[in-house]
């Protein structure tokens, strides 16, 4: 089976996401380091910089950060410390700058100890995003990122040149987009490693090069569906998975779905489907307010109410047609936690569909109860 990457890193998208950062930099371009969806890449790419995703899924680095942060605290986020504090995560050391945003009160407190290593601005996120005001104050604030940068590289960034980046990353955006509706095939002919493979290339790729790979990939799962290429048995459970974001020694639970011959069909988190699943409108007028409002839409749970994950869901649920949706949540992150109440009840009443909360960190002290929890859910169906 052709694979939808032909490169040196099959099994390890992260390196090709890496090895893509390193090449812009060396041709000039400033890395911006990111910890969230919510930083706005397109004003990243209209700089002429390039993001770079700072979010680490290691346990490893975890026993160095509990040295100075709370034990209790979200794993994401120590995981992220510890390796700062360790300089071994090689994003962060070829950062120019870094944004946060105040999604969650741990990263935000975490941001102040990290300020020392690195140029860092903290984008003021309104978590009411339906409240009045909410959008002109997100816009306030995505002009500051714009002015940060600008004064920090000795730089001007012109509207023109932010509407190029709005199409260029509406057009990656879209192919992306298109590239996890083949989800939807039954039997599958994508798997979620391939997701994930995508999901991590889209966000450092930009311009003719990501545009003509994504092109490629779907030519490639087109020539699958024609040709009844399939990754799964066409009896297999199909699971979406929803909830925080996953990578390295999270994916376990999804490895565990794979040990029980299920095929995951989507995956709804910050390091799949969801910073790709709108686009920003072009042309506006006004390209910072543009932005500002597509990125005031993405369903994260740290808003209230967060109405649009369940108009996700219910999208999801019906094109991709999961026998089980897995709410896979990290241990301390309470808003993810909180939600599951109203997600269990959508999932299960309104659409009808088996579910599963997982709650869980970056060890594997907890592998062998997540395989029998993960079986008996499939065995519902």
């Amino acid at each position: 089976m052709t694979p939808l990457f032909n490169d040196d890193f099959q099994e390890f998208p992260l390196k090709r996401a890496l090895a893509q950062v390193v090449g812009k930099r060396e041709a000039g371009a400033k890395v911006i380091g990111a910890y969230c969806s919510y930083a706005p890449v397109e004003v990243v790419w209209a700089m002429g910089g390039v993001p770079a995703v700072l979010c680490a899924f290691s346990n490893a680095p975890i026993p160095k950060a509990e040295e100075t942060l709370p034990v209790n605290l979200c794993p994401l986020i120590k995981s992220s410390f510890g390796f700062i504090e360790l300089k071994t995560c090689p994003f962060f050391e070829l950062t120019d700058a870094v944004v946060g945003e105040t999604t969650c009160d741990g990263k935000k407190k975490m941001f102040e100890l990290i300020q020392k290593h690195r140029p860092l601005y903290v984008m003021d996120l309104p978590q009411c995003p339906t409240n009045e005001g909410a959008v002109a104050y997100w816009r306030h604030s995505v002009n500051g990122f714009k002015q940060f940068l600008e004064e920090t590289f000795a730089t001007t960034i012109s509207d023109a040149a932010l509407e190029e980046s709005i199409r260029e990353c509406n057009r990656k955006n879209r192919l992306v987009k298109q590239i996890f509706a083949f989800g939807a095939c039954k039997p599958a002919v994508i798997t979620w490693q391939e997701m994930y493979a995508v999901a991590t290339y889209a966000m450092s790729a930009q311009g003719p090069e990501a545009i003509a790979q994504l092109e490629e990939i779907i030519a490639t799962l087109t020539a699958r569906r024609e040709q009844k290429l399939f990754t799964s048995k066409e009896s297999a459970k199909r699971v979406l998975i929803t909830g925080c974001p996953v990578g390295g020694d999270v994916l376990k639970v999804l490895k565990l779905v794979d040990e029980e011959g299920a095929a995951i069909v989507g995956l709804d988190s910050c390091t799949g489907l969801k910073p790709y699943a709108d686009v920003t409108e072009e042309g506006s007028g006004d390209p910072l307010l543009a932005i500002a409002k597509r990125y005031l839409q993405i369903p994260c749970a740290c808003m209230t109410p967060n109405t649009g994950r369940f108009e996700v869901l219910k999208q999801q649920v019906e094109a991709l047609k999961p026998d089980l949706v897995i709410d896979l949540v990290l241990q301390s992150c309470h808003t993810y936690n909180v939600e599951t109440v109203k997600v269990e009840s959508y999932v299960r009443e309104d659409l009808g569909t088996n579910y599963l909360k997982v709650v869980t960190d970056f060890s594997q002290q907890d592998l062998g109860q997540l395989k029998t929890r993960i079986a008996a859910a499939l065995e519902m169906n």
